[in-house]
């Protein structure tokens, strides 16, 4: 019999039009692995509702592992560390896996190279992040002209469907136990919501996907409206692998209408991980460095105090204080609603936007490093693309425009009373409850102290 070979899953937890596998299963038995590195250098540890999606998707993927006569092994600790011991365990040659660009994968991909025969393959995004450049050879920091490049580069290949079995290993290397790890939450148990709005897991993102391919054609007239179920809600499959965005590409590109939109925001987290590539540290720091040394963030008692009102959606802004109790309740944000509540933070409360990237780090189960940190320095407009800074969302102009009344009594039920005029504003309109708090500040005040930390930000670069 062959030696068996390791598959190492990280974020890529899938078996259809998974390169990896296809690899590893044609040498002989393979050996499929998951690691939990809590120990690598400078390696972001995942957020909480990230670790409930994980614990999730893990058990489904060691369900249909053992469906093809295989299974899913466990081990916690350096990446390069339980590789190895898991070669020496099984006498494994080599082991294959999905090519990962964040900081820290690249840094283990690096130091399980230097022990073991590494294979990494492509699979994870539309086109392997550094391939698209311009045309002088460097890489995209603006994406339009990133998207009209990577728009050339398409379509993907054509997915590829799962195995039905699997070769196993005379002999199966130990394995933790996934309840052991404690990736749930216990006393207070927060997730008891997200359990009716998601089912983790290969098949529950191909139902999803299948759901949104049936009302794609649509996708740019319903995406900005948070009281319907006009988006895909594939994020946090596409983020942990259960889904490739070929096969997406795949499932939707011929919907017509205005499915090209959707297509450009899958064509978004390719841009945001070549960001990454250029600045590992994306997450931490502004790509305009006044942001982080001349603007005058607000800090303190106070500035902490209006945090917490924005964490818990006590801001007096409906349309605000929906999404980041949607957030808290759910795990997830419309994404409209994201850039509202983001914008509101930074700029109507003048907090610096990694206090808000970091809150949102822990609370989102699709939490992606790139795209996470790309869209709040996108709207702080610290980034390497426009600089939106000076350009102030009205939230209760959003809430209007985007006919947010239903989003508002579903999510805020102290005002679910409220006609539709009203809702959006009911300081305005003389109708907000006393268990409804005051707005924290009202939105000329904030404009104009924004614009007033944006000049002296301004004064101090110069």
């Amino acid at each position: 019999m062959a030696p068996p070979t390791i598959l190492w899953f990280r974020r890529d937890l899938r078996l259809a039009e998974q390169a990896a596998l296809v690899a590893a299963a044609a040498s002989g038995p393979v050996i499929p692995v998951y690691i939990l590195d809590d120990e690598t250098p400078r390696h972001r540890a995942m957020g909480g509702a990230s670790r409930w999606w994980l614990h999730h998707s893990l058990a489904r993927l060691d369900e249909s592992l053992r469906a093809r006569g295989s299974r899913l092994i466990l081990r916690r600790g350096k990446c390069e560390d339980e590789l190895a011991k898991i070669a020496g365990e099984s006498g494994a040659g080599a082991v294959h896996c999905l090519r990962h660009y964040e900081p820290w994968w690249r840094n283990a991909e690096r130091a399980v190279a230097k022990r073991l025969d590494l294979i990494c393959h492509d699979g994870n995004y539309l086109a392997p992040p550094g391939s698209v450049k311009t045309g002088s050879g460097g890489l995209y920091k603006i994406y339009t002209p990133f998207w009209r490049a990577l728009r050339d580069h398409m379509p993907p290949p054509v997915p590829v469907d799962a195995p039905e079995g699997l070769d196993a290993p005379g002999r199966w290397p130990a394995s933790d136990r996934l309840d052991d790890w404690k990736l749930l939450p216990s006393r207070p148990n927060w997730a008891t919501g997200f359990e009716g709005e998601w089912t983790p897991g290969e098949t529950g993102a191909q139902v999803r996907l299948g759901a949104f391919a049936e009302i794609a054609a649509r996708y740019d007239e319903q995406r900005n409206l948070p009281a319907i179920e006009g988006s895909s809600r594939l994020s946090p499959h596409l983020h942990f692998g259960e889904v490739s965005p070929a096969a997406i590409w795949h499932a939707v590109a011929d919907a017509g209408g205005s499915v090209d939109v959707f297509l450009a925001e899958i064509g978004w987290r390719d841009y945001a991980q070549t960001v990454i590539l250029q600045y590992p540290d994306y997450g931490g720091r502004s790509a305009r460095e006044a942001f982080d040394t001349a603007l005058p963030w607000r800090s303190g008692k106070e500035a902490d105090a209006d945090f917490a009102a924005w964490q818990q959606g006590r801001t007096g802004y409906p349309i605000v204080d929906a999404g980041m109790r949607q957030l808290w309740a759910t795990g997830w944000m419309h994404n409209r609603v994201r850039m509202i509540a983001a914008s509101f933070l930074i700029k109507h409360l003048l907090i610096d936007w990694r206090r808000g990237e970091q809150w949102f780090w822990d609370t989102l189960v699709d939490a992606d490093y790139a795209s996470n940190a790309v869209n709040w320095q996108w709207v702080a407009g610290s980034g390497v693309d426009s600089n939106m800074f000076p350009r102030i969302m009205a939230p209760l102009t959003q809430s209007e425009k985007f006919d947010a009344a239903a989003y508002i009594r579903q999510w805020v039920p102290e005002l679910a009373d409220i006609g539709d005029a009203a809702i959006h504003d009911p300081d305005e309109f003389g109708r907000r409850p006393r268990s409804y708090p005051p707005k924290i500040i009202g939105h000329r005040e904030a404009r104009a102290r924004a614009l007033s930390a944006y000049d002296v930000m301004k004064a101090d670069d110069n």
